[in-house]
């Protein structure tokens, strides 16, 4: 029998190569060669990219026999998740292979800044001798403030710490005795601008953090202080921080993210008191020879079979017809989860009811951590990271099987507590021969809703005119509700409403409807496939 091809596309390091083996005929090619590549992919099993070569829709319909396309690296950009998904092709990346790195370089703009050592080496590199032009501070005793604090977040923490500054941060899905076991104070967003002298922020880009730091944040920090943004371009936005950095609002700011790269022309490249890099994050030796021997990994178990720990679309392995069509329903619950999460997860239960208990489910409960977290943190979040991201904020987890099923033929429940003492819950199930995922309960409330990309749950007092008052709101905002469903346990309590809206609610909009109708819960959830 013939070896699986391996294409690979763009430039790796030897180790990737022994890492897969000798059990494959490995192919070099040029990924950016748009003709070469259509070409090489019509005999593929799996690819190997980096950043370069796009693998779209029109590559991956040239690949009959592609089983997994392989990033090495972190971002997926250049990479079409759903036409591979569509197509049945795994995608797989190295969520993990350039945390340091990432953490490192933060950590380089941030001395940089305080030091001013680009504009002094420049200075000096053109004759000019100006010590006293570039007179910096300590960081020793400072406040650093750090948005997000996952994976590179803490690996932030612990070098910042042995500069001996303090540490404070801001992210509403980590519970106090997390952060007390990295030695970090949790504020609020708008304390930690106003008390740090360093802010470096590492959130995921989604829609409700993009230029979540503008200019009524920037407008919170001291004058001396300064930001760093090694994450993700947009998470500030560029124009306020223009504004911020002329006016002395800010000292300061370090990126190496935009949101355009390359950022040609752009007016915050002329300016003294920012430091800038071309997406450096991942670019070191170490980070690049761990991106691809992990993906070199995962191409021999997604060739043979096996689970694939680091998959971001499908799950690999041997997993039972039965079972598989529950991933993709239990991470969308998942993401549900999280967005009725009004303070930090510390346990859930992933709940198994029905005949598919009688099988191996221990991949549902991995894609529910999968869903939990996606959209809750700055790094790609897959099997394999997505337990020791629930470890890392003393989470609880288990997986509770019952044969038993009264309502459905199966049904798959996350319930959970938060640290404020309350509990939360979401089930769903697939109905009909076409297997429709749907929402089947929410926080005790019976209700049979489809997914949608845009989901609006709000908890109120059971009263009169109360659909008139939010669709009123919506027709004016002219955001369309697609569909609807009322809940209540009794006449007269508390009900529940699930709308899908065609579009993102904007945040005044929202926070009109929390007055109008006195809403004890009100969230908007974005659904990710």
């Amino acid at each position: 029998m013939s070896k699986p091809v391996v294409l690979i596309a763009e430039e790796l390091s030897p180790a990737t190569v022994e890492a897969l083996g000798p059990d494959f005929d490995v192919v070099n090619i040029d990924g950016t060669d748009r003709p070469a590549l259509l070409a090489a992919l019509a005999t593929a099993d799996a690819i190997l990219v980096r950043s370069a070569t796009k693998v779209d829709e029109e590559a991956i319909a040239a690949a009959p026999s592609l089983k997994v396309i392989a990033r090495a690296g972190v971002g997926l950009d250049n990479v079409d998740i759903k036409a591979a998904t569509t197509a049945g092709v795994m995608v797989v990346n190295a969520p993990t292979s350039n945390i340091v790195s990432a953490a490192e370089l933060t950590v380089g703009h941030i001395l940089s800044l305080a030091r001013h050592i680009p504009a002094a080496h420049s200075a000096l590199a053109q004759g000019q001798w100006k010590r006293s032009k570039y007179t910096g501070t300590e960081i020793f005793e400072k406040t650093v403030g750090i948005i997000g604090l996952g994976r590179i977040g803490a690996l932030i923490t612990a070098r910042m710490q042995a500069f001996g500054t303090n540490v404070v941060a801001y992210d509403p899905y980590i519970t106090s005795a997390r952060a007390q076991q990295l030695g970090v104070t949790l504020l609020t967003l708008d304390e930690l601008l106003a008390q740090s002298d360093f802010i470096t922020i590492h959130m995921p880009k989604t829609p409700e953090t993009t230029g979540m730091i503008s200019d009524e944040q920037l407008a919170l920090m001291k004058p001396t202080a300064y930001i760093v943004n090694v994450a993700r371009g947009g998470l500030i936005d560029e124009d306020a921080l223009f504004r911020a950095l002329t006016s002395g609002v800010i000292a300061g700011a370090g990126l190496d993210v935009f949101v355009s790269e390359p950022p040609t022309d752009h007016k915050l490249l002329g300016l003294e008191n920012v430091v800038v890099t071309p997406h450096l994050g991942a670019s070191t030796d170490e980070a690049q020879e761990k991106a691809g021997v992990s993906v070199a990994k995962s191409v021999r178990l997604a060739l043979s079979g096996e689970l694939v720990p680091d998959a971001v679309n499908v799950a690999g392995g041997v997993i039972d017809p039965s079972v598989r069509p529950g991933i993709a329903l239990v991470e969308k619950l998942g993401q549900v989860f999280a967005g009725l999460a009004g303070s930090p997860l510390t346990s859930v239960d992933v709940v198994i009811r029905g005949e598919i208990a009688a099988f191996d489910v221990s991949v549902l409960k991995l894609a529910a951590l999968k869903g939990i977290f996606t959209n809750v943190v700055s790094e790609t979040v897959s099997y394999v990271n997505a337990p020791l991201l629930a470890e890392q904020r003393g989470v609880t987890v288990r997986l509770i099987t019952d044969a038993v099923s009264e309502e459905y033929r199966n049904v798959i429940s996350l319930t959970g507590a938060l640290s404020d003492g309350s509990q939360i819950s979401v089930s769903g199930t697939l109905t009909g021969t076409k297997q429709i995922e749907k929402i089947v309960e929410i926080n005790g409330y019976d209700v049979e809703v489809p997914f949608a990309e845009h989901l609006l749950v709000m908890i109120y007092d059971d009263r009169p005119g109360i659909v008139a008052v939010y669709g009123k709101e919506f027709g004016d905002a002219s955001i369309n509700i697609a569909g609807m469903q009322i809940a209540r346990t009794a006449a007269g309590g508390k009900a529940l409403s699930v709308l899908t809206i065609d579009s993102p609610a904007p945040e005044e909009l929202m926070e009109r409807l929390r007055v109008a109708i006195a809403a004890d819960v009100l969230t908007e959830i974005d659904i990710t496939d």
